[in-house]
Protein backbone atom coordinates (compact mmCIF):
# COMPACT_ATOMS: atom_id res chain seq x y z
CA UNK A 1 0.00 0.00 0.00
CA UNK A 2 1.51 3.15 -0.75
CA UNK A 3 2.02 5.47 1.96
CA UNK A 4 0.67 8.83 2.33
CA UNK A 5 3.84 11.58 2.54
CA UNK A 6 3.91 14.15 5.11
CA UNK A 7 6.61 16.80 5.56
CA UNK A 8 6.53 18.45 9.50
CA UNK A 9 8.70 21.61 8.93
CA UNK A 10 9.65 23.15 12.76
CA UNK A 11 10.71 26.13 13.53
CA UNK A 12 12.93 26.11 17.14
CA UNK A 13 12.92 29.11 17.85
CA UNK A 14 9.89 31.17 16.73
CA UNK A 15 6.36 31.30 18.61
CA UNK A 16 5.89 31.27 22.39
CA UNK A 17 6.58 27.48 23.47
CA UNK A 18 8.96 25.26 22.96
CA UNK A 19 8.95 22.71 19.81
CA UNK A 20 11.02 19.93 21.51
CA UNK A 21 8.42 17.12 21.87
CA UNK A 22 6.82 17.93 18.77
CA UNK A 23 8.81 15.26 15.96
CA UNK A 24 7.80 12.47 19.67
CA UNK A 25 3.58 14.02 19.51
CA UNK A 26 3.16 13.43 15.56
CA UNK A 27 5.43 10.53 15.28
CA UNK A 28 2.89 8.94 18.13
CA UNK A 29 -0.17 10.41 16.69
CA UNK A 30 0.44 9.03 12.82
CA UNK A 31 0.21 5.16 12.11
CA UNK A 32 3.71 4.31 10.88
CA UNK A 33 1.81 1.82 8.21
CA UNK A 34 -0.22 4.54 6.66
CA UNK A 35 2.56 7.60 6.86
CA UNK A 36 5.99 8.30 5.50
CA UNK A 37 6.86 10.77 8.20
CA UNK A 38 10.08 13.34 7.57
CA UNK A 39 10.45 16.25 10.46
CA UNK A 40 12.70 19.59 9.02
CA UNK A 41 14.50 22.22 11.34
CA UNK A 42 14.60 26.14 10.06
CA UNK A 43 17.44 27.58 10.43
CA UNK A 44 17.51 30.99 9.02
CA UNK A 45 14.96 33.39 6.95
CA UNK A 46 12.49 31.49 4.39
CA UNK A 47 14.15 28.19 4.93
CA UNK A 48 10.67 27.09 5.83
CA UNK A 49 9.59 28.17 2.44
CA UNK A 50 12.56 26.24 0.55
CA UNK A 51 11.45 23.25 2.82
CA UNK A 52 8.02 23.17 1.62
CA UNK A 53 8.57 24.02 -2.09
CA UNK A 54 10.91 20.83 -1.99
CA UNK A 55 7.95 18.90 -0.44
CA UNK A 56 6.16 19.81 -2.71
CA UNK A 57 8.16 19.59 -5.67
CA UNK A 58 8.67 15.90 -4.17
CA UNK A 59 4.69 15.00 -4.36
CA UNK A 60 4.23 15.65 -0.37
CA UNK A 61 0.70 15.11 0.02
CA UNK A 62 0.85 17.44 2.90
CA UNK A 63 3.20 19.30 5.04
CA UNK A 64 2.85 20.46 8.65
CA UNK A 65 4.12 23.76 9.73
CA UNK A 66 4.87 23.90 14.07
CA UNK A 67 6.04 27.82 14.90
CA UNK A 68 4.78 30.84 15.08
CA UNK A 69 2.93 33.26 12.23
CA UNK A 70 5.64 34.07 10.47
CA UNK A 71 6.60 30.37 9.61
CA UNK A 72 2.77 29.22 8.92
CA UNK A 73 3.09 32.42 6.17
CA UNK A 74 6.37 30.77 4.43
CA UNK A 75 5.14 27.47 4.47
CA UNK A 76 1.97 28.61 3.36
CA UNK A 77 3.05 31.14 0.36
CA UNK A 78 5.11 27.75 -0.98
CA UNK A 79 1.59 25.65 -1.72
CA UNK A 80 -0.49 28.48 -2.75
CA UNK A 81 -1.97 27.08 -6.23
CA UNK A 82 -0.84 23.31 -5.42
CA UNK A 83 -2.00 19.98 -4.14
CA UNK A 84 -0.51 19.76 -1.13
CA UNK A 85 -2.70 20.43 2.13
CA UNK A 86 -1.25 22.74 4.44
CA UNK A 87 -1.36 21.69 8.54
CA UNK A 88 -1.20 24.33 11.02
CA UNK A 89 0.43 22.98 14.78
CA UNK A 90 0.24 26.74 16.43
CA UNK A 91 2.83 27.90 18.58
CA UNK A 92 2.88 31.91 17.71
CA UNK A 93 1.57 34.84 19.88
CA UNK A 94 -1.25 35.83 17.39
CA UNK A 95 -1.86 32.54 15.39
CA UNK A 96 -4.32 34.57 12.89
CA UNK A 97 -4.82 31.72 10.35
CA UNK A 98 -5.20 29.01 12.68
CA UNK A 99 -7.99 31.15 15.23
CA UNK A 100 -9.58 32.39 11.72
CA UNK A 101 -9.63 28.71 10.50
CA UNK A 102 -10.74 27.27 14.15
CA UNK A 103 -7.53 24.95 14.85
CA UNK A 104 -6.98 24.81 18.20
CA UNK A 105 -4.00 26.04 19.92
CA UNK A 106 -3.25 22.91 22.06
CA UNK A 107 -0.85 20.87 19.78
CA UNK A 108 -2.51 17.60 20.49
CA UNK A 109 -5.94 19.30 19.37
CA UNK A 110 -4.34 20.68 16.48
CA UNK A 111 -2.66 17.25 15.29
CA UNK A 112 -5.76 15.72 16.04
CA UNK A 113 -7.96 18.07 13.17
CA UNK A 114 -4.86 17.15 10.82
CA UNK A 115 -6.07 13.28 11.25
CA UNK A 116 -9.36 13.53 10.75
CA UNK A 117 -8.33 14.88 7.58
CA UNK A 118 -10.88 17.43 6.47
CA UNK A 119 -10.28 19.97 4.09
CA UNK A 120 -10.70 23.60 3.21
CA UNK A 121 -9.75 25.62 0.20
CA UNK A 122 -9.46 29.16 1.41
CA UNK A 123 -8.28 32.45 -0.60
CA UNK A 124 -5.19 34.23 -0.65
CA UNK A 125 -3.92 37.70 -1.32
CA UNK A 126 -0.84 39.54 -3.05
CA UNK A 127 0.03 42.92 -2.67
CA UNK A 128 2.58 43.75 -4.34
CA UNK A 129 3.92 40.59 -4.76
CA UNK A 130 3.84 39.69 -1.73
CA UNK A 131 1.66 36.95 -0.61
CA UNK A 132 -1.08 37.06 2.85
CA UNK A 133 -3.25 35.02 4.24
CA UNK A 134 -4.76 37.36 6.80
CA UNK A 135 -4.21 40.76 6.45
CA UNK A 136 -2.59 43.53 4.96
CA UNK A 137 -2.11 47.30 5.05
CA UNK A 138 -1.08 50.23 5.52
CA UNK A 139 -1.59 53.06 8.66
CA UNK A 140 -1.16 52.78 11.90
CA UNK A 141 -1.78 48.70 11.98
CA UNK A 142 2.00 48.89 9.10
CA UNK A 143 3.05 51.22 12.10
CA UNK A 144 2.68 49.30 14.81
CA UNK A 145 3.42 45.95 13.12
CA UNK A 146 7.30 47.44 12.98
CA UNK A 147 7.11 48.06 17.21
CA UNK A 148 5.36 44.95 17.56
CA UNK A 149 8.26 42.88 15.84
CA UNK A 150 10.68 44.16 18.33
CA UNK A 151 8.27 43.39 21.18
CA UNK A 152 9.69 40.91 23.69
CA UNK A 153 6.06 40.47 25.12
CA UNK A 154 4.26 39.44 22.22
CA UNK A 155 1.01 38.24 23.74
CA UNK A 156 -1.78 40.43 23.03
CA UNK A 157 -1.34 42.88 26.50
CA UNK A 158 2.40 43.82 24.61
CA UNK A 159 0.36 44.51 21.27
CA UNK A 160 -1.81 46.51 23.52
CA UNK A 161 0.35 48.91 25.17
CA UNK A 162 2.30 49.56 21.46
CA UNK A 163 -1.45 50.77 20.45
CA UNK A 164 -1.38 53.46 23.26
CA UNK A 165 1.87 54.58 23.35
CA UNK A 166 2.07 54.07 19.22
CA UNK A 167 -0.85 56.34 19.00
CA UNK A 168 1.40 59.36 20.31
CA UNK A 169 3.67 59.50 17.26
CA UNK A 170 1.46 58.85 14.21
CA UNK A 171 0.37 60.79 11.88
CA UNK A 172 -2.58 60.39 9.45
CA UNK A 173 -2.06 60.29 5.72
CA UNK A 174 -4.28 61.03 2.97
CA UNK A 175 -4.72 58.16 0.36
CA UNK A 176 -6.17 57.38 -2.99
CA UNK A 177 -8.31 54.49 -3.24
CA UNK A 178 -9.41 52.68 -6.57
CA UNK A 179 -11.52 49.70 -6.18
CA UNK A 180 -13.64 47.34 -7.98
CA UNK A 181 -17.05 49.77 -7.48
CA UNK A 182 -15.28 53.20 -7.96
CA UNK A 183 -12.67 55.34 -6.13
CA UNK A 184 -12.17 57.88 -3.40
CA UNK A 185 -9.80 59.90 -1.77
CA UNK A 186 -9.72 59.72 2.36
CA UNK A 187 -7.24 60.53 4.90
CA UNK A 188 -6.87 57.55 6.93
CA UNK A 189 -5.95 55.98 10.25
CA UNK A 190 -5.73 52.65 9.16
CA UNK A 191 -6.57 51.35 5.79
CA UNK A 192 -6.57 46.91 5.75
CA UNK A 193 -7.09 44.47 3.37
CA UNK A 194 -8.77 41.56 5.46
CA UNK A 195 -8.92 38.16 3.76
CA UNK A 196 -9.94 36.79 7.37
CA UNK A 197 -11.50 38.59 9.84
CA UNK A 198 -8.31 39.12 12.11
CA UNK A 199 -5.25 40.26 12.52
CA UNK A 200 -4.16 37.41 15.27
CA UNK A 201 -4.62 37.38 18.61
CA UNK A 202 -8.25 38.24 18.55
CA UNK A 203 -7.55 41.55 17.26
CA UNK A 204 -10.99 41.62 14.38
CA UNK A 205 -10.40 44.19 12.13
CA UNK A 206 -13.00 43.14 9.65
CA UNK A 207 -15.43 41.01 11.54
CA UNK A 208 -17.42 40.13 7.99
CA UNK A 209 -14.65 39.03 6.27
CA UNK A 210 -14.88 34.94 4.38
CA UNK A 211 -11.48 33.26 3.66
CA UNK A 212 -13.78 31.59 1.12
CA UNK A 213 -15.79 34.33 -0.96
CA UNK A 214 -13.24 35.50 -3.45
CA UNK A 215 -12.99 39.22 -1.82
CA UNK A 216 -11.40 41.00 0.73
CA UNK A 217 -13.09 43.37 3.21
CA UNK A 218 -11.34 46.83 3.09
CA UNK A 219 -11.49 48.45 6.54
CA UNK A 220 -10.74 52.43 6.66
CA UNK A 221 -10.50 53.99 9.82
CA UNK A 222 -10.48 57.75 9.68
CA UNK A 223 -8.03 59.71 12.53
CA UNK A 224 -8.65 59.27 15.66
CA UNK A 225 -7.67 61.59 18.58
CA UNK A 226 -5.81 60.04 21.88
CA UNK A 227 -9.65 59.60 23.49
CA UNK A 228 -10.96 57.47 21.06
CA UNK A 229 -7.90 55.04 20.80
CA UNK A 230 -8.71 53.25 23.93
CA UNK A 231 -12.59 52.57 23.03
CA UNK A 232 -11.91 51.67 19.04
CA UNK A 233 -9.17 49.14 20.66
CA UNK A 234 -11.86 47.92 23.22
CA UNK A 235 -13.98 47.35 19.67
CA UNK A 236 -10.86 45.91 18.15
CA UNK A 237 -11.07 43.03 20.37
CA UNK A 238 -14.99 42.49 20.96
CA UNK A 239 -15.86 42.33 17.23
CA UNK A 240 -17.24 45.62 17.04
CA UNK A 241 -14.64 47.94 15.11
CA UNK A 242 -17.24 47.69 11.93
CA UNK A 243 -19.99 49.54 14.38
CA UNK A 244 -17.45 52.52 14.97
CA UNK A 245 -18.60 55.32 12.98
CA UNK A 246 -15.47 56.41 11.76
CA UNK A 247 -15.05 53.02 10.17
CA UNK A 248 -15.91 52.83 6.29
CA UNK A 249 -16.15 48.92 4.32
CA UNK A 250 -15.43 48.36 0.63
CA UNK A 251 -15.96 44.41 -0.39
CA UNK A 252 -13.63 44.24 -3.64
CA UNK A 253 -11.31 41.43 -5.00
CA UNK A 254 -8.82 44.79 -6.31
CA UNK A 255 -7.55 47.29 -4.85
CA UNK A 256 -4.68 49.95 -5.58
CA UNK A 257 -3.57 52.44 -2.44
CA UNK A 258 -2.03 55.44 -3.89
CA UNK A 259 0.22 57.76 -1.14
CA UNK A 260 2.67 60.48 -1.50
CA UNK A 261 5.53 58.65 -0.51
CA UNK A 262 6.97 54.97 -0.18
CA UNK A 263 6.87 53.58 3.00
CA UNK A 264 5.86 50.61 6.07
CA UNK A 265 2.84 48.35 4.70
CA UNK A 266 2.52 44.93 6.80
CA UNK A 267 1.46 41.63 5.14
CA UNK A 268 0.25 39.51 8.01
CA UNK A 269 1.80 41.18 10.77
CA UNK A 270 4.75 41.44 9.30
CA UNK A 271 6.33 45.26 8.21
CA UNK A 272 7.55 45.87 4.56
CA UNK A 273 9.43 48.62 3.29
CA UNK A 274 7.21 49.45 -0.40
CA UNK A 275 6.37 52.26 -2.93
CA UNK A 276 3.71 55.08 -3.20
CA UNK A 277 1.86 52.59 -4.90
CA UNK A 278 0.64 49.34 -3.59
CA UNK A 279 -1.80 46.95 -6.06
CA UNK A 280 -3.63 44.29 -3.53
CA UNK A 281 -5.72 41.26 -5.39
CA UNK A 282 -7.38 38.27 -4.14
CA UNK A 283 -6.83 34.75 -5.46
CA UNK A 284 -9.83 32.18 -5.03
CA UNK A 285 -9.50 28.93 -3.20
CA UNK A 286 -5.98 28.86 -3.53
CA UNK A 287 -4.55 26.83 -0.49
CA UNK A 288 -5.68 23.76 0.87
CA UNK A 289 -5.49 23.31 4.44
CA UNK A 290 -6.73 21.32 7.09
CA UNK A 291 -9.32 22.66 9.51
CA UNK A 292 -12.30 21.98 11.36
CA UNK A 293 -15.62 22.49 8.65
CA UNK A 294 -16.73 26.35 8.59
CA UNK A 295 -19.22 27.27 10.84
CA UNK A 296 -22.75 27.69 9.23
CA UNK A 297 -22.80 31.25 10.82
CA UNK A 298 -19.49 32.90 10.72
CA UNK A 299 -20.41 35.48 12.72
CA UNK A 300 -20.76 34.38 16.44
CA UNK A 301 -22.41 36.66 19.08
CA UNK A 302 -19.93 39.17 19.95
CA UNK A 303 -18.02 38.51 23.37
CA UNK A 304 -18.80 40.08 26.38
CA UNK A 305 -15.98 42.92 27.98
CA UNK A 306 -15.15 40.71 30.47
CA UNK A 307 -14.11 37.73 28.73
CA UNK A 308 -11.98 40.32 26.31
CA UNK A 309 -10.27 41.69 29.20
CA UNK A 310 -9.65 38.06 30.74
CA UNK A 311 -7.43 37.10 27.49
CA UNK A 312 -5.72 40.08 27.72
CA UNK A 313 -3.99 40.01 30.53
CA UNK A 314 -4.29 36.24 30.63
Amino acid sequence: MKKTKVCVIINPVSGTESKKNIPDEVAAAFDQKEFDLIFRLTGYPNHATEIAREAMENAFDSVLTAGGDGTVNEVAKALVNSDTTLGIIPFGSGNGLARELGVPLDSEKAIEIILKGHTRTIDYGVANEHIFFCTCGVGFDAFISGKFAEEKNRGPLGYFRNILEGAVDFKSEEYEITYDDGELKERAFIITCGNASQYGNEAYIAPGADMEDGKMNVSILKPLNALEIPQTTLQLFTKNIDKNSKMTTLLTSNLTIKRSHAGVMHVDGEPIETGKEIHVKVIPRGLNVFAPPKPANKQKENETIFSALTRWFS
